[in-house]
C-alpha cells in the first residue's frame, strides 16, 4: 500500500517548509565545499566521511518530501464501518463524518485525520497514523545533519590546520568565517529544536498517547506505557523490522486495523 500524494495549499506552510529546505540546501552544498572536499584533498578526512555526510542529506531530504506530500491518514467520505466496529467510531462535530476513535478535525487541512498526532506547519501537512514514521525519520536525520555539521564547523576552525592547497579568490573561500558562522547558527537552532521535538514525539509513542491527546487530557497520568515499547513503535512504522524504522524509501503497512484505544479524542 503505498502513500498517496496529500497537498496542502498553506501559504504559511510553504513558507516553513521553503525555509527548512534551504537550510538543508545551503548546508548540502556549502559544506562539502569549504570543509569536506580540501579536507580529504590534504589527508585529514576519509572517503567515508564524505559518504555518511551526503547519505545523512539524502535520507534528510527524502523524508521531509514524504513526510510534505504524504497523506497523514485523511478520512474517506462515507467509510464503511463493519458490524464488529462499531462502537469503536463517533461523528464529529465538525465535518459530520463518523471517524474512528483517537482521530481528530484539522481545522487547517479541513477534514479529520485518523490517529492524528499535531498539524507541523514545518512540513505544511498533519502528522497522522500514515505519516507519523516519515516525521518521525525527518526529526532523525535533521538531528544526524545538524549535529555532523556542527562538528565539522567545530573541527574546521578549531581542530584542524588552515588550509593550505585552496584558492583563496574563490568567492566561497574569501567569505569562509561568514558561511561558517551562517551554518553554526542555522546548525543550533535545527539540533537544539529538533532534538526537543524529537524527545516528546518519542515519550508520546512510549507512552501511545498523541500531542492532542496530551493537550485534552493534561491532568491525566499520560507517562505510563501502556503497550510493550516494540508493539507502539512496531505499530507506528508499520513493520516489525527495527532495521526498516531507519529507511525512508519503503512502503509502509498498518500491522492491525483496530482502532480502539483507552484514550481518545
Amino acid at each position: 500500500m503505498g502513500l498517496p500524494i496529500h497537498f496542502v495549499v498553506d501559504p504559511q506552510g510553504w513558507f516553513c517548509v521553503g525555509v527548512i529546505f534551504f537550510i538543508w540546501l545551503y548546508n548540502t552544498l556549502f559544506i562539502p565545499k569549504l570543509i569536506l572536499f580540501p579536507r580529504f584533498e590534504e589527508g585529514d578526512l576519509s572517503p567515508a566521511a564524505i559518504w555518511a555526510y551526503y547519505a545523512a542529506s539524502l535520507f534528510c531530504v527524502v523524508s521531509l518530501v514524504r513526510a510534505s506530500t504524504a497523506d497523514p491518514g485523511k478520512l474517506r467520505e462515507s467509510p464503511r464501518i463493519p458490524l464488529t466496529e462499531k462502537e469503536l467510531w463517533e461523528l464529529c462535530n465538525k465535518c459530520n463524518m463518523m471517524r474512528p476513535k483517537r482521530s481528530h478535525h484539522c481545522s487547517r487541512c479541513g477534514h479529520c485525520v485518523r490517529r492524528m498526532d499535531h498539524h507541523c506547519p514545518w512540513i505544511n501537512n498533519c502528522v497522522g497514523e500514515d505519516n507519523h514514521w516519515l516525521f518521525l525519520q525527518l526529526c532523525f536525520y535533521t538531528q544526524v545533519l545538524s549535529g555532523y555539521t556542527l562538528i565539522l564547523d567545530f573541527c574546521h576552525y578549531y581542530y584542524f590546520l588552515p588550509l593550505k592547497s585552496i584558492n583563496w579568490d574563490l568567492f566561497i573561500f574569501r567569505h569562509e568565517l561568514a558561511f561558517l558562522r551562517i551554518s553554526t547558527f542555522m546548525g543550533i537552532l535545527m539540533f537544539g529544536g529538533m532534538c526537543s521535538l524529537f524527545y516528546t514525539q518519542v515519550i508520546g509513542i512510549l507512552t501511545d498517547t498523541t500531542t492532542i491527546e496530551k493537550m485534552s487530557n493534561c491532568c491525566e497520568e499520560t507517562s505510563r506505557a501502556r503497550k510493550p515499547w516494540q508493539q507502539t513503535f512496531s505499530e507506528v512504522f508499520g513493520t516489525r523490522w527495527k532495521i526498516l524504522w531507519f529507511i525512508p524509501f519503503r512502503q509502509r503497512r498498518p500491522l492491525r486495523v483496530s482502532y480502539y484505544f483507552a484514550n481518545h479524542v
